[in-house]
């Protein structure tokens, strides 16, 4: 599940705060003494359908990210969503965050410029809210965003999915799944006990190149110098982060969709793997096991495939496919080994923006880490400057990672943490960690 934020928010002692809800939906804004009339307009991610949603309002994605906007005068506000779990935030943000705008407007005065900014499945509600209020917005900053889209994301899953169930667990479901808990349960038998054979493991890791997912899946270290280390990485992403895909993920967006909006009918698995920024880790793993990965791929071009519901489809492409248009400018922040939602999603919005907006418009940053959505309150902040100083100036600063990475070891001591599940989950000390960084072309 794609989570908005990765700790507690905590209200600011110099600002006006106004906590209230908007027809029922709760909403949060902070006002400092000194604003200078621009507003960020923070859109969350996917909470878990398996937990209650966090009790506090996130407004950024780091409370040290919040604390330096609000100390350098900028108004913050966030809706909650009438939909905060699962897929339906996408639909609910688009509507929620706009009844904000216009209450903030209304109850505090309205900004001089607007920023729709987000992280996860908030990275592509910014994007598409500033694309269908054009006028409404001056700039967009999404952070680890999904935005190559809902539709090519789902169908990367079905792809991972449909070779677990081809090759490892025949009788899981794909879709329509009866009972999401015992589904998820037993994939997750499933791929545990891959891990425990050299065959299971060149499976494990097929599936995952199916859907661009990396071997890193601990923010700070370097990925695993070995294939069985880079595939037990890979592992976490496809039982933990990605599992509710073979449950509530899917059940969640089916109900809203009335039908599912997934297929791979017509999908070659062979040409898609040759198409992966996985594949390498795929043909070492298929021969240290000394097995045939073109007859798996033969296994899975001839089984049965998922069809999708045409009216399923066009909901997940209104919630949402990014059209790219880009009347104003767009900063992108994406770790490079991000197995949730992998940055070829920036080569799709890239590609699209060329098609429908103006290239000049957008600009893409990384940083050089696994896991999702794992940066510094100093390089969102970074970020975050990149892109004021265009839309003070007209003109982007530099953006080479070493200056980036200076400007941004340069902010307070309380910016300088990520999260990371290793040695335990929490945050953790980390140096700024910028790099250039030329994704493959989306899969799906």
């Amino acid at each position: 599940m794609l989570l908005a934020a990765l700790v507690t928010a905590t209200p600011s002692a110099h600002a006006d705060v106004r906590q209230g809800d908007i027809d029922g939906v709760p909403y949060r804004v902070e006002v400092p003494s000194n604003w200078n009339g621009t507003l960020l307009l923070w859109s969350h991610g996917a909470y878990s359908l398996e937990f209650p949603p966090p009790s506090e309002i996130a407004l950024t994605n780091h409370p040290a990210t919040e604390q330096w906007l609000l100390d350098q005068g900028y108004a913050l506000a966030a809706s909650q969503y009438r939909t905060a779990q699962g897929w339906g935030v996408v639909e609910s943000g688009l509507k929620d965050q706009m009844a904000l705008l216009n209450w903030f407007t209304r109850n505090v005065g309205e900004p001089k410029r607007t920023i729709s900014a987000g992280a996860s499945a908030g990275g592509l509600t910014s994007i598409l809210l500033a694309e269908r209020n054009p006028g409404r917005f001056t700039g967009v900053a999404s952070l680890c965003g999904v935005v190559g889209g809902t539709t090519g994301h789902f169908n990367s899953a079905l792809d991972a999915n449909y070779a677990i169930k081809t090759l490892l667990a025949p009788n899981l479901d794909l879709v329509h799944i009866k009972d999401p808990q015992a589904n998820t349960s037993n994939a997750r038998g499933a791929l545990t006990s891959a891990l425990n054979t050299p065959a299971g493991r060149a499976r494990l890791a097929l599936s995952a190149a199916l859907a661009d997912v990396p071997g890193r899946y601990t923010s700070r270290a370097p990925a695993p110098e070995t294939t069985t280390g880079q595939i037990e990485q890979q592992y976490y992403y496809s039982a933990y982060d990605r599992g509710a895909f073979w449950g509530l993920n899917r059940t969640d967006i089916e109900a809203r969709a009335g039908g599912n909006p997934s297929w791979n009918t017509g999908v070659d698995y062979r040409t898609l793997l040759a198409r992966s920024s996985q594949k390498a880790l795929v043909k070492k793993a298929y021969r240290e096991a000394g097995l045939s990965l073109g007859k798996d791929l033969a296994r899975l071009n001839a089984g049965p495939r998922v069809k999708a519901d045409p009216a399923a489809v066009r909901y997940l492409d209104r919630y949402g496919t990014p059209t790219g248009r880009t009347p104003w400018p767009v900063v992108t922040l994406h770790s490079t080994q991000d197995g949730s939602v992998p940055p070829e999603n920036q080569r799709r919005y890239a590609t699209q923006v060329h098609r429908a907006g103006n290239p000049a418009n957008l600009k893409q940053l990384y940083v050089d880490r696994g896991y999702h959505c794992t940066f510094t309150a100093s390089e969102e902040i970074t970020a975050l400057q990149t892109l004021l100083t265009r839309m003070n100036t007209g003109h982007w600063p530099t953006t080479r990672p070493t200056a980036l990475n200076d400007a941004a070891a340069k902010l307070p001591s309380a910016t300088q943490t990520v999260f990371d599940a290793d040695p335990e989950p929490g945050m953790h000390p980390s140096a700024p960690s910028f790099t250039r960084h030329n994704p493959s072309p989306s899969l799906r």
